[in-house]
């Protein structure tokens, strides 16, 4: 009775101005209703209204501050009540900063693939594109190339900002296999299960068991994987986006003419060609080295902050609704580029096959899909085929 009368009392009191304020900004996120119940909470003393912000470095997004409510009671059913407001600011807060994000996600995502390495522009576009993939339009890319030249960085970038990865090995090395990991009679999940309706990340692909290969075909184009053991057997979905690393046989490339590199290739044409892109990566020539030299120096790191890659998994995870079509007079322009990259196949280093068509095509769907746009724009077919040359070029 007593406790009844003290909150009544607190009910009567005026807010101060301040209180008043944070209220107000409160009114933009909440309802009436929700709005006079924080009012009552915050008279009686058991909750408090402070602001809050989405800890993004401003690379990223302008600073955006917010109130939330501070529990001040461990009353279980108010702080079940405080917690479902509060999720509901936040859903709002974060729909508000996405779609300002949006307007420069092109220019910035690319940024936060493997920051600590200079150059490979081109490479790192093509895998934040390869982000916004949908997973049942999957992208693959692998990156063929020297040892040293930051590939296995930009893989672990990519896993580290897509929200469902798995990484490690292709020669299984590391106690997980690509389909799966027995023990006994125990059948668990090797990575590319492990990463269904997201990114795997696929270290030394060179070093794939050959039992391993039939496996990773289903994964890259029907979306599952199968095993038999037992008498058993397991099928597990594994719809995922691939992108790995290989090293030339010898581990280095030798050479630039194209009969020399196709020699080196550690994989026959059925399992390059399931890949959408093929990024050739070299060690940077003399030239190359003073040019990446000059960017380190020039390089101001600007401050990143722990609450970014966060920032941009959930970015991506919104993205995800949303659906992208082709308007019908850019199909044209699309089939006219791969028609061109076909007439001069025997200038590079792996086969033109339809695959590159569809790869082209999802590379575009996901690069409008990045800027949260429902249509492909010439913009996106210039960025794509801008990549897809670059993959294709020897002679950089």
């Amino acid at each position: 009775m007593a406790k009844r009368l003290i909150d009544l009392f607190r009910m009567a009191v005026p807010l101060k101005e301040e209180k008043k304020r944070l209220l107000w900004k409160l009114s933009d996120y909440i309802g009436t209703g929700e709005a006079r119940d924080v009012i009552s909470l915050v008279k009686q003393k058991k909750a408090d209204i402070e602001m809050s912000g989405l800890n993004v470095s401003p690379q990223l997004l302008a600073e955006r501050e917010f109130p939330v409510i501070n529990l001040k009671t461990d009353d279980k059913r108010t702080a079940e009540y405080v917690e479902k407001i509060n999720t509901a600011i936040s859903g709002k807060i974060k729909e508000k900063a996405f779609l300002e994000f949006s307007k420069n996600a092109s220019d910035i995502i690319p940024k936060f693939i493997a920051m600590n390495i200079v150059g490979l522009e081109e490479v790192k576009r093509a895998v934040a594109i390869q982000l916004f993939a949908a997973s049942i339009e999957p992208v693959h890319i692998l990156l063929l190339g020297d040892p040293g030249t930051g590939k296995t960085d930009i893989l672990r970038s990519a896993a580290k900002l897509n929200p469902v990865s798995s990484l490690g090995l292709g020669s299984g090395t590391t106690g997980v296999g690509l389909t799966v990991t027995v023990k006994g009679e125990e059948v668990s999940k090797g990575l590319l299960p492990m990463a269904d309706k997201g990114i795997c990340a696929i270290d030394e692909l060179n070093l794939m068991q050959e039992k391993d290969r039939g496996s990773l075909y289903n994964a890259m184009e029907k979306g599952f994987i199968s095993y038999d053991k037992g008498g058993k057997h397991y099928k597990f979905d594994a719809r995922v986006k691939v992108i790995a690393t290989a090293n030339p046989k010898g581990d280095r490339f030798v050479g630039w003419t194209l009969e020399t590199l196709k020699k080196q290739l550690p994989f026959d044409a059925a399992l390059l060609s399931r890949f959408h892109l093929v990024f050739l990566i070299r060690k940077p020539d003399v030239e190359q080295f003073v040019e990446i030299s000059k960017k380190i120096l020039k390089n101001d790191r600007k401050k990143v902050l722990s609450g970014d890659e966060q920032f941009i998994k959930d970015y991506i995870q919104y993205a995800e609704k949303t659906a992208v079509e082709i308007p019908s007079e850019l199909e044209k322009e699309i089939v006219d580029i791969i028609a061109e990259i076909k007439k001069n196949e025997r200038r590079y280093l792996i086969e033109i096959s339809p695959r590159l068509v569809i790869g082209f095509v999802r590379m575009a769907r996901a690069s409008a899909r990045m800027r949260l746009s429902q249509k492909v724009t010439t913009e996106d077919i210039s960025t794509v085929k801008d990549i897809v040359m670059h993959g294709l070029r020897l002679d950089r």
